[in-house]
């Protein structure tokens, strides 16, 4: 064999490169996505592959999700202007998925603004509209306009800001509206709530159920459980605003009914809570994330961390529930990365949003001069929207999990598995096993 060198050499990048690519894309990934566009591009574009056949889709629930991560206290003028909804172009017929990739658009409805500015040729086509803007050289600090710019070699950041912009984040609610679905017509269910904006916030999340959240109208400002509490986030809100300055904040997302068994703890990669903990992170300005207790079980002894099992009431054994339960959920629902049967709990934390109406200091690459940093309409706080977004990433990384355990070609092959496998459950705690020693 011929050492690694000479013409031998790309030969062995290219082969690599290939084992990393099939890694990434192939190892358990049963349920896959990709979006593409440009905020200010025509359209948002995204596939998602491996939906079975024969799930029911509700396209007014995939607007709805839509609607809902538009809207809470502190958004900008965009929103204003667009009206997001999906349209479905391929891998649904008559209602029903068919088991093939299922393809979707969002059209940007402030396109027309941004012809001359973003068209895809050399230049500007006859009949172009919008505004010629000019190209964007002072880098916001917390933005991806830098590094990213050195990464692809690009002088004009407009190049970097209008993928790395949190539009994107339309494109995924889309697409998790459809795993959501899937998960709905298997009971499991997904909602979230804000818990803090800024300083302003519940001193502990977990004590709040899942009905609570559940029962959050959906023009709540910035879905919160505690209505004089979100009174003073909006205050918060309001006096960033006036100060030219943004805001962040915390949310919490829970999911009802997660079977146990999701995930597995036999390698990294397969652990549920690492992928979720990926999943959220991906977010734009999501700087921390946590599952049940999070951070602040660092600080407690065990004693104060861990659930106790104990034998359920006989209302839970009637609502399907396990033939033990947690007297607790500090766990979040998820030990060594295998869910446990309780709700699954996911915290995330919010940086503020990197556009400032005052901006930061910076410099111009143009001229290698100190500069304020560029100024993009934005918002003052997302976390509401962020919380939505939230949802969809957990109901991603959820339902991928649970094909991934029951999987099939269609939906009631995955229903035989489903109820083999809690007929298997019930079956387990009916009687006491002998232990083999």
């Amino acid at each position: 064999m011929r050492p690694i060198g000479g013409t031998f050499r790309p030969a062995f990048q290219r082969h690599a490169r290939r084992c990393r690519k099939n890694f990434v894309y192939n190892s358990f990934v049963m349920l896959r996505f990709l979006t593409a566009g440009e905020s200010h591009g025509p359209a948002l574009v995204m596939i998602i592959e491996g939906l079975p056949a024969g799930l029911r889709v509700d396209p007014e629930g995939i607007t709805r999700d839509l609607q809902r991560r538009q809207g809470g206290y502190g958004r900008g003028r965009r929103m204003a202007i667009e009206r997001d909804q999906a349209e479905i172009l391929s891998g649904i017929r008559k209602g029903e998925t068919l088991g093939s990739p299922v393809a979707l658009v969002i059209r940007n409805r402030d396109w027309p603004n941004w012809q001359v500015t973003m068209h895809a040729a050399a230049e500007p086509p006859p009949g172009a509209t919008g505004a010629r803007r000019p190209p964007v050289t002072r880098p916001r600090p917390g933005h991806a306009d830098l590094a990213a710019a050195l990464k692809y070699d690009r002088s004009d950041m407009r190049d970097v800001l209008e993928r790395a912009s949190a539009r994107e984040t339309a494109a995924r609610v889309a697409v998790a509206a459809l795993a959501r679905q899937l998960l709905a017509h298997f009971d499991i269910h997904v909602a979230s709530h804000v818990f803090a904006i800024g300083d302003v916030g519940l001193a502990d999340p977990l004590p709040t159920a899942f009905d609570q959240i559940a029962a959050i109208p959906d023009e709540s400002p910035l879905r919160c459980v505690d209505e004089s509490l979100e009174a003073e986030m909006m205050a918060a809100i309001d006096r960033a605003r006036e100060a030219g300055d943004t805001l962040g904040g915390r949310f919490e997302v829970i999911a009802r009914g997660v079977p146990p068994g999701l995930g597995s703890h036999v390698q990294w990669d397969r652990k549920l809570d690492g992928r979720l903990a990926q999943a959220v992170m991906s977010i734009p300005a999501i700087k921390a994330v946590g599952i049940g207790l999070g951070a602040t079980a660092a600080a407690r002894p065990g004693s104060e961390v861990h659930d106790e099992i104990v034998l359920p009431s006989a209302e839970r054994l009637a609502h399907g529930g396990l033939g033990v339960a947690r007297s607790t959920n500090r766990a979040g629902g998820l030990e060594g990365g295998v869910t446990n049967g309780e709700d699954l709990r996911v915290t995330a934390h919010m940086k503020p949003i990197s556009t400032l109406m005052k901006p930061l200091q910076s410099v111009d690459l143009a001229t290698m001069r100190e500069s304020p940093a560029t100024v993009e309409r934005s918002d003052v706080c997302a976390v509401p929207a962020a919380a939505c977004v939230g949802e969809a990433m957990v109901s991603l990384v959820l339902a991928d999990a649970f094909l991934e355990k029951f999987g099939g070609d269609s939906i009631a092959e995955i229903e035989r598995h489903y109820a083999a496998e809690r007929g298997r459950i019930r079956e387990r705690f009916l009687a006491p096993t002998e232990v083999i020693k």
